[in-house]
């Protein structure tokens, strides 16, 4: 599947990955924390794009 990047921002990333990857089935690719601790970014992708999400 061919798709675009977008970013959303939560306030809580628990519950909003519950939605995204048990409900609706992607899966987390990569996570990285900001050094001032103000953010967490999360990649997700759908089920076997994986290797087109890098």
């Amino acid at each position: 599947m061919r798709y675009l990047h977008t970013m959303v921002r939560v306030r809580d990333l628990d519950a909003s990955l519950r939605f995204y990857c048990d409900l609706l089935g992607l899966e987390e690719v990569s996570r990285s924390e900001s050094p001032q601790g103000r953010f967490t970014l999360v990649f997700l992708c759908a089920p076997g794009d994986r290797d087109l999400a890098r």
